[in-house]
């Protein structure tokens, strides 16, 4: 016999079908009918837990939102390149499994535009702000760093739609240029100010020649030289 779900426990049920299956298709794509066949119960018990799919969807976007932004805490051990490293792998991870859900929040989906959603997307942009700059030893950013932090969280948004538009280039390789671009934002701030020069030059400092940003160092001199 099968156990019958509490209320609360259903809701999860739901959320978890729903986002599976925005996962594999864009949720536009998606139909109330198809996630209350793959939950195992009927269309109407659908709507008893959620008003309609734009509550059923704002509820799988705030798990998934609260997944990704748990992918750029890493601890703080080792040189910064080594661990952005790690953390744009983690963030590809999820790319990669919720591609076609990532790219309708992205360019346009069911609850592009409401409150809830915005909201949710900024907590992420704002976790993954929070996590650099604890990475950088900083506690508040200065107006030209705070540009290069956001800056570099909008391109490693837009780098993973174009991946997934044909990932016509190797994941490993973009992963690795978002750290370089990381550097590379940095870098080009700090001439322009003696701030940012010095968060540059106390990162640089730790890194070896073979860490990521020790690499882009040395093809920067080669490319001088």
């Amino acid at each position: 016999m099968r156990r019958r779900m509490g209320v609360e426990e259903r809701r999860q049920q739901l959320i978890g079908v729903a986002l599976d299956l925005f996962s594999r298709r864009s949720p536009d794509e998606v139909s109330i009918d198809e996630i209350a066949s793959a939950a195992g119960i009927s269309r109407p018990l659908v709507y008893h837990y959620f008003p309609g799919k734009l509550s059923l969807y704002e509820a799988a976007l705030e798990r998934a939102s609260e997944d990704l932004a748990s992918r750029f805490a890493e601890p703080h051990e080792g040189p910064l390149g080594a661990r952005l490293l790690r953390v744009m792998g983690r963030f590809f991870d999820f790319v990669d499994e919720h591609g076609p859900g990532f790219s309708a929040l992205m360019r346009g989906g069911p609850a592009v535009g409401s409150t809830t959603t915005n909201a949710l997307v900024d907590s992420v942009r704002q976790a993954a702000y929070d996590q650099i700059l604890s990475h950088l030893g900083v506690t508040e950013a200065s107006p030209r760093l705070e540009l290069v932090v956001r800056s570099w969280i909008s391109l490693a948004e837009s780098t993973a739609l174009i991946w997934l538009d044909g990932r016509r280039i190797p994941r490993a390789e973009l992963e690795r240029q978002l750290v370089h671009d990381f550097a590379a934002l940095a870098a080009v701030s700090a001439a322009y100010d003696e701030e940012m020069a010095a968060v540059l030059r106390g990162t640089l400092k730790e890194e070896p020649a073979e860490s990521p940003l020790g690499e882009l160092v040395g093809r920067l001199i080669a490319l001088a030289s």
